[in-house]
C-alpha cells in the first residue's frame, strides 16, 4: 500500500470546499472501506465521508474546524514500515505541490439546462449527454425537494452512462404548473420531458414522491421504462408522514423548517444552515406553496397515497431495484415485504434519504444493478 493521501472530495459541480467538522477515527487505527471516516460540511449539506481506503490512518492533516478546498490533503494512510518521517515528508511535498483546482469549461457547461416541454419550463443536470450505449438514467427526487437531493449520486453514477437529474413540475427551478398534480400528471410531464430530449426508453430511479412517478410512468408505458430504481418510494408501505408533508408546507421560519427537514435523516446534525437556507428560498418562489398543496392533496390526502402503487409496480414485467433506509420515519418499507422478483436492501444508519446518508452504498447497489440489466 505504501502511503496514501486522502483528499477533501468533491460533491458535485459548485462544490469548492468543505468543513471538517469532526474526525470519527483516531490516528493510528484500523479502517475498513467505505467506513464513517469524517464529517464534512458543504455549503449544500453536512455529510459522513466514508472511506474510500482501507488500511491504517496514520496522521489527521486537516484540523476539525478547518475549511480546506477541494483536493486539499485530509489525512494519510500508510503501512507500519513506513516511519513518521517517511509521512512528515509525504506530506510536505504534497503542500508544497498542490495547488486549489479551477472550474474548467468544461464544468461550467455542466450546469442546470432548461427545456420547454408542453409549454412548462424543466430545468434539469444532464452528464455525459453524448453517451447513446444503452438507455440513460433518469432521477427523481420527492416532495419538496429538487435535481440537487442526487447531489451525490449523479456523477457516481455517471461513469459508463448517460444520467439526467431534473426538477419535476411544481419542485426547484421548474414550472410551478403542475397541469392538476397527481402521480398520472406528473409521470406524463416525465414522459414528455423523455420525448423532448429524443430519449425513446430509459431506467427510471426515484426517492420518495419520485419512486412512486416512476411506478406511473411504468404503468402508463412500461415499453419506454428499462428498470426501476427505487429510494423509499411513496405507496408501497403503510403510508406517508403527513406530519411532514403538512410540516413541510406550513413551516414558515427557517427554525421551524430545520425541525421538519431533520426528520429526513437517522442523523439530524446533517442538516445544516445551507440546506434550510436553500429549501427556504424555494419555498418563497411564486407558486411554490400552492404546487406543493396541491400534489399534496391530489397524491397524499390525509397520508394515505391516493392510488395503489404496490399493485401498478407488481404489473411492471421489467427489473426492479427497492432501497430504503432502517430509519426511515416519511415512507417506511412494507411490513409484509414486496415481490420475490425486486430486490430489496434496507440500508442500515439511514433515514429516508439514504441516498444523501448512505451515498457510497447506495451508488454501489443502483451501478451493480444498473450493470446487470444493460
Amino acid at each position: 500500500m505504501g502511503i496514501q493521501p486522502l483528499t477533501m472530495p468533491k460533491w458535485g459541480l459548485s462544490m469548492t470546499e468543505g468543513l471538517v467538522n469532526a474526525w470519527l477515527v483516531g490516528e493510528g487505527e484500523t479502517v475498513a472501506k467505505t467506513q464513517d471516516l469524517v464529517e464534512i460540511e458543504t455549503t449544500k449539506i453536512n455529510n459522513v465521508f466514508e472511506s474510500p481506503i482501507a488500511g491504517t490512518l496514520r496522521r489527521h492533516v486537516a484540523a476539525e474546524g478547518e475549511t480546506l478546498p477541494v483536493g486539499a490533503l485530509l489525512a494519510v494512510f500508510a503501512e507500519e514500515a513506513n516511519s513518521d518521517a517517511d509521512i512528515e515528508a509525504f506530506v510536505s511535498d504534497f503542500q508544497a505541490n498542490f495547488v486549489p483546482p479551477e472550474e474548467d469549461e468544461a464544468e461550467a457547461d455542466s450546469g442546470p439546462q432548461s427545456i420547454e416541454v408542453d409549454g412548462r419550463r424543466i430545468v434539469y443536470h444532464d452528464r455525459m449527454p453524448d453517451r447513446e450505449d444503452g438507455p440513460p438514467l433518469v432521477l427523481l427526487h420527492g416532495f419538496g425537494g429538487d435535481k440537487d437531493n442526487w447531489l451525490f449520486n449523479i456523477d457516481a453514477l455517471a461513469v459508463g452512462r448517460r444520467v439526467l437529474a431534473l426538477d419535476l413540475p411544481g419542485h426547484g427551478e421548474s414550472a410551478k404548473d403542475i397541469a392538476g398534480g397527481d402521480l398520472a400528471a406528473l409521470a406524463g410531464a416525465v414522459l414528455a420531458f423523455l420525448d423532448a430530449l429524443s430519449i425513446p426508453r430509459a431506467h427510471l430511479a426515484g426517492h420518495s414522491l419520485g419512486g412512486a412517478v416512476a411506478i406511473a410512468a411504468a404503468r402508463a408505458a412500461p415499453e419506454r421504462v428499462a428498470s426501476l430504481s427505487l429510494i423509499g418510494a411513496a405507496g408501497l408501505g403503510e403510508g406517508v408522514n403527513d406530519g411532514y408533508l403538512t410540516g413541510f408546507i406550513e413551516a414558515q421560519r427557517r427554525k421551524e423548517l430545520k425541525t421538519v427537514l431533520q426528520m429526513l435523516f437517522n442523523d439530524p446534525d446533517l442538516v445544516g444552515k445551507d440546506m434550510v437556507e436553500g429549501v427556504s428560498r424555494f419555498k418563497r418562489m411564486d407558486g411554490a406553496d400552492s404546487a406543493l398543496r396541491a400534489i399534496r392533496d391530489a397524491v397524499f390526502p390525509g397520508g394515505v397515497v391516493r392510488e395503489d402503487v404496490a399493485a401498478a409496480l407488481a404489473a411492471y414485467d421489467g427489473p426492479v431495484l427497492a432501497i430504503w433506509g432502517e430509519a426511515d420515519r416519511i415512507a417506511p418499507p412494507p411490513s409484509g415485504g414486496l415481490s420475490g422478483k425486486i430486490s430489496v436492501e434496507i440500508i442500515p444508519a439511514a433515514g429516508h434519504m439514504p441516498q444523501l446518508e448512505a451515498s457510497s452504498r447506495v451508488n454501489s447497489l443502483m451501478d451493480e444493478f444498473l450493470t446487470g440489466t444493460a
